[in-house]
């Protein structure tokens, strides 16, 4: 067998981010941006009022309570071309800019309306309830370097600068393909047919994960039938993934076929892992990663975790390619027996009151048993040996949303 790390590593080694492209900023949400942005406009264009108010020269204000004369009224969106003078104010609201001759800007709540003339309750001070120009972005300012992850802020501050598009590594498209003369769409199971469920749970995965899913549909234990299932997949995907056929069965054909697809650079391994033993990987002429996982549902879920999500964020530009990793405490026992592999655990994981960690819940085991591990939100990693007790921490990768239990 080979350890884990070792056949990470050959996974990960020598993986390239994909070329570069432009792409539209609602698309480009999560990718990976791939040249630096700055600024080219001011943000905000032009000193602006914080709040409704009245606009008026702070000196004015400096007897109190002061009296002062309305003359005008100045709205979001105007030109601000009107102006005021000593003794004067004027009615404005939020996000108007600030008129001539104003420094200030008294909140409508610190004042008293008398017909055309506005009684300031209180001195207000230069540049109160005012936002400069260029407050939050400066001309030149950068905005983006090349390995940030965009955001929907981001998003929000490049359509703030009249940009509709934005440099990024795409998101890889990475087809889905299922092997096994006994699987099934049909309606009524034929005697000895099952369903495919590794297919949909792994285009489901794929999208969450950020990644495009091709359905290639299944292709039957067949060498040919694989060979061209997998072939049209790389033709227009930049990774694949298949599921089945890569054990030591009369019937396991993908790992030959991989073989022959990535002449030089295929490996079928024996992985020291519980579930997900047998591996195959392989890497075309071209460059694409072909990941050939174990059939058992829970199987293809571990092995996804482990070799094909970090593969496909390192194709998609990221500098993080792994999920959250840390240590939680053990309130139900984690058992297992020695047998020289590291042993992958669907747990449930939630926050205490004081922050902390802890594995609340383990599922039934069986790499077949994809239902019992449907609600978990974590794996522990249990290292050869008899496993953890309760009160033990034990490291866990998180793989969704973590409640805190009080």
């Amino acid at each position: 067998m080979i350890d884990l790390a070792s056949a990470r590593e050959r996974v990960l080694d020598g993986l390239a981010a994909l070329t570069p492209t432009e792409a539209p900023l609602a698309e480009a949400v999560g990718c990976v941006v791939a040249e630096s942005v700055s600024a080219r406009e001011a943000v905000p264009p032009f000193d602006n009022s914080s709040m409704d108010g009245y606009a008026l020269r702070s000196a004015d204000t400096a007897e109190s309570p002061a009296r002062l004369r309305v003359v005008g009224s100045v709205f979001a969106g105007e030109s601000g071309a009107i102006g005021l003078g000593p003794g004067e104010a004027l009615r404005i609201m939020t996000g108007a800019p600030v008129p001539r001759g104003a420094d200030a800007v008294c909140r409508q709540e610190y004042t008293e309306r008398e017909g055309d003339v506005v009684v300031i309750a209180r001195p207000v001070a230069p540049g109160e309830s005012i936002r400069r120009a260029g407050e939050d972005v400066a001309v030149g300012d950068a905005l983006l370097a090349p390995g940030d992850v965009l955001s929907p802020a981001h998003r929000g501050v490049l359509a703030g600068q009249g940009l509709t598009s934005v440099r990024v590594r795409p998101r890889p498209r990475v087809g889905v393909l299922s092997t096994g003369d006994e699987l099934s769409d049909e309606p009524v199971l034929a005697p000895g047919a099952i369903r495919d469920t590794n297919r949909p749970t792994l285009l489901s995965t794929l999208a969450a994960s950020g990644f495009v899913g091709v359905d290639l549909g299944r292709a039957g234990d067949d060498p040919g039938a694989i060979e061209a299932a997998l072939a049209r997949g790389l033709g227009t995907c930049d990774a694949v993934v298949t599921t089945g056929g890569v054990s030591v069965g009369d019937a396991d054909f993908v790992k030959a076929v991989v073989a022959e697809l990535c002449p030089g650079r295929a490996w079928s391994m024996q992985v020291a892992i519980k579930p997900g033993k047998p591996f195959t990987y392989g890497r075309t002429p071209a460059g694409q990663p072909v990941f050939a996982l174990a059939g058992n549902p829970v199987s293809t879920l571990v092995g996804f975790e482990l070799f094909v999500r970090p593969a496909l964020r390192a194709l998609a530009g990221h500098r993080d390619l792994e999920r959250p990793t840390t240590l939680a405490l053990c309130d139900v026992p984690l058992a297992r027996r020695p047998d020289g592999r590291t042993h992958l655990v669907h747990v449930e994981v939630a926050f205490d009151a004081r922050g902390r960690l802890h594995v609340v819940a383990t599922t039934r085991q069986g790499s077949h048993l994809l239902h019992a591990v449907a609600s978990a939100n974590a794996l522990a990693r249990l290292e050869d040996g008899e496993g953890a007790a309760a009160g033990d921490a034990v490291e866990v990768m998180v793989l969704g949303p973590v409640a805190t239990r009080r």
